[in-house]
């Protein structure tokens, strides 16, 4: 027994030692090989020879076969397939047969396949490794489309004599490739260099598009993608079409405490001809030393019509603002300056207040003598029109500062009240208007009380409702300076400022005297069904306040009814609508939203009303529809349309329809898009976009979801 045992050991021993000094040969400093199989063995000339479910394993690389015999003399590995050599994560080699060193790292493998993050596959006659770091394809047909035994070719590939992977730059260098869709070639490239999928940013070309319109015919854009280093990069997009030569560009940085990007284009058409168009769009944020924010934007445009011409953007005001703020528990702090240019037939910019600033200071203490919470607000605003003519030139500053003292109490029963009292001031500076004094200022003391009376009950099956009655008498002292309205033109009565002390949303504007809110708050909440809210109210004062406008629903001495809601069930649809009328259900303003949602199909709709309101720049009511949604069709088509209809004018104000198509090898967007919309700078037009994309030249995941099956 003890003799068997002995030469039980010295087999292992024996068998062992070659497969522990397999690497070693041809590298001493290289990690160990290791070598699992059904049957290990000698041959006469020493060749070892590992059979069945073979499992070779060198670092980061692993190979399974049938069959490994290693000559200990050359070094060499010759491998019997079918053989799978995964170097790495992301990189899968498939093939018949092979000769490798010792490390796995360079020699011949025949009948190969290289497979890159499962997405994108190359089949060669051979492969031939190089160092670890090259494999060099012959003869080869690169395609990321599924390939079935049922003969038929994929929806694209790329034929090309050789192509060479290298596995540390991330790149595919082809030789002589021939683009084909269905066997058909389509164009012929001599050399060729591509991303491998597992590289996220690379310099080379991005998804072409088609672009038709009405207004600068059918042209192409042809992306090309910059990374100048790994914190920026730079877009760079010719679009040539019949009408126009255009020049856009992208550029973006990161930066360790924030980013930057900058859009622009450049563009000689047929719209202006001789002249020079262009636009620039830019953003910035950055984290500041005390936990200041700054952020900036920029919006400039040479001429009015230039972003609807070339659908850069739908805005028909630019602003270009740059702003300084800090957030804490207690305090705010915020300065900011704006540069308003509208591009509206109607305005005239030397008119508007196009440099506008503003800051804001806001904190809170909590006073332990008398409890409570004390409020400072601190608010500097001035905007400037670059007219000099009176009236219509007219400049104004404004200093606000507010202070406040709150306190509320629990009374018996569960009442709630509140308590509020202070005062403000207003300092202006108005140039340029004869009619006004230019400075003037204005104290107002203030003061509110209301009274909550919260209710909660439960039920059976998780299901809560909450009532909340609400009564607020507030009163505002002194008189209302003799100054234009020019912060407070728009004013919304709405749930948000039911119960508050004035709803004119700046200081230029406050409510004065004595005004009772009323109001009363209802929800119900179901963990198997829908939730539902609804909000009424209403605000009664002793004297009518002649700066609300008609349509503002505060007019009079009683406002009209405020009536807002919503119904929403758990994940699948919602509901929202609010709305203003009178005692004589005449409606000052209506709207209504309603979305819809599942895994398949999406439906969002609104309708808007607003009645004519000359003091609002409204000379006619206003009614509008529109609806949004997709449908996938499949897995693989997706269907989308908008459309926006003026029920005042009768007409459409524009409509699209999308088609998306989506598989494992490729991506089609197709898009149409009418707007209907006139003016003295634009015309009604029609625009058809087209874009094509192959996948697997880049490192985006879950293609999954888009993979074919064969005989579909």
């Amino acid at each position: 027994m003890v003799s068997l045992v002995v030469r039980a050991l010295v087999a292992c021993l024996f068998l062992i030692c070659p497969v522990i000094s397999w690497a070693q040969d041809a590298d001493p400093d290289a990690v160990p090989a290791v070598l699992i199989a059904d049957e290990l063995f000698i041959t006469n000339d020493r060749e070892l020879v590992a059979r069945g479910n073979v499992e070779a394993f060198q670092g980061t690389t692993r190979i399974t076969a049938r069959e490994i015999r290693y000559n200990r003399d050359s070094g060499a590995l010759t491998i019997d397939g079918p053989i799978t050599l995964q170097d790495g994560e992301g990189v899968t080699i498939l093939a018949s047969a092979a000769e490798l060193d010792a490390t796995l790292k360079t020699g011949l493998l025949t009948s190969a396949r290289l497979v890159l993050e499962d997405q994108l596959q190359l089949a060669a006659v051979q492969i031939q490794r190089v160092n670890g770091r090259y494999s060099q394809l012959y003869k080869t047909a690169v395609t990321s489309c599924r390939i079935c035994d049922d003969g038929r070719p994929p929806l694209w590939q790329i034929r090309a004599k050789r192509v060479v992977h290298d596995k540390e730059e991330q790149q595919l260098y082809f030789d002589q490739a021939q683009f084909m869709i269905l066997n058909v070639p389509v164009f012929y490239i001599p050399q060729l260099r591509l991303p491998d999928p597992t590289l996220e940013r690379a310099t080379g070309f991005l998804i072409p598009s088609l672009r038709t319109t009405s207004e600068l015919g059918t042209g192409i854009k042809i992306p090309y993608f910059i990374a100048l280093r790994d914190d920026r990069d730079l877009t760079v997009t010719p679009y040539i079409s019949s009408s126009t030569h255009t020049l856009e560009l992208r550029y973006r940085q990161a930066f360790v405490k924030g980013g930057i990007e900058f859009n622009g284009a450049i563009s000689r058409d047929d719209e202006r001809p001789g002249e020079t168009r262009g636009y620039i769009f830019g953003n910035g944020q950055f984290s500041l030393r005390n936990d200041f924010r700054l952020d900036f934007d920029v919006e400039i445009t040479s001429d009015d019509s230039y972003l609807r011409n070339y659908d850069y953007s739908e805005k028909d005001r630019l602003d270009s603002a740059i702003t300084i703020s800090r957030a804490r528990r207690d305090e705010f702090i915020s300065g900011s300056v704006i540069a308003f240019k509208s591009l509206r037939d109607d305005d005239i910019n030397a008119e508007l207040p196009t440099i506008v600033a503003d800051g804001i200071y806001e904190t809170r203490y909590f006073p332990t003598t008398i409890g409570g919470e004390l409020r400072l607000d601190l608010d500097a605003h001035s905007h400037y029109r670059y007219s000099d003519d009176d009236i219509v030139g007219r400049d104004v500053s404004r200093f606000s500062a507010e202070a406040d003292w709150l306190r509320s109490w629990t009374l018996a029963y569960g009442l709630r009240a509140e308590l509020s009292l202070g005062a403000s001031t207003d300092l202006f500076n108005i140039t340029q208007d004869s009619t006004v004094p230019q400075n003037q200022t204005q104290l107002s003391p203030h003061g509110t009380v209301a009274l909550r009376y919260p209710m909660s009950r439960s039920s059976s099956g998780g299901v809560t409702e909450l009532l909340e009655p609400i009564v607020q008498l507030a009163w505002t002292g002194g008189d209302r300076l003799d100054i234009p309205n020019e912060e407070s033109t728009r004013v919304e009565f709405d749930g948000g400022n039911l119960i508050s002390l004035s709803r004119f949303p700046e200081p230029d504007r406050r409510e004065r005297g004595r005004a009772t809110a009323i109001g009363v708050n209802w929800a119900r909440f179901d963990p198997d069904g829908l939730d539902t809210s609804l909000t009424l109210g209403q605000v009664l004062r002793d004297e009518a306040d002649t700066a609300f406008t008609d349509t503002s629903g505060l007019t009079g001495t009683s406002s009209s009814y405020l009536v807002a809601g919503q119904i929403k069930s758990q994940d699948t649809w919602a509901i929202t609508a609010r709305t203003l009328f009178d005692d004589d259900f005449d409606f000052a303003k209506a709207e209504i939203r309603g979305d819809f949602g599942n895994r398949r199909a999406r439906l969002g709709g609104s309708y808007v009303w607003l009645t004519k309101d000359i003091e609002e720049e409204r000379a006619e009511s206003i009614a509008e529809i529109s609806l949004d949604g997709s449908y996938r069709v499949d897995k693989y088509w997706t269907a989308s349309a908008d459309w926006r209809y003026d029920i005042s004018l009768d007409r459409a104000a524009n409509a699209g329809l999308g088609v998306t198509y989506n598989n494992e090898c490729v991506s089609v967007q197709f898009s149409v898009n009418r707007s209907y919309a006139t003016s003295q700078s634009l015309a009604p037009s029609t625009s058809l976009g087209l874009s094509i994309g192959l996948r697997g030249f880049s490192a985006k995941k879950g293609t999954e979801t888009y993979t074919r099956t064969c005989g579909k």
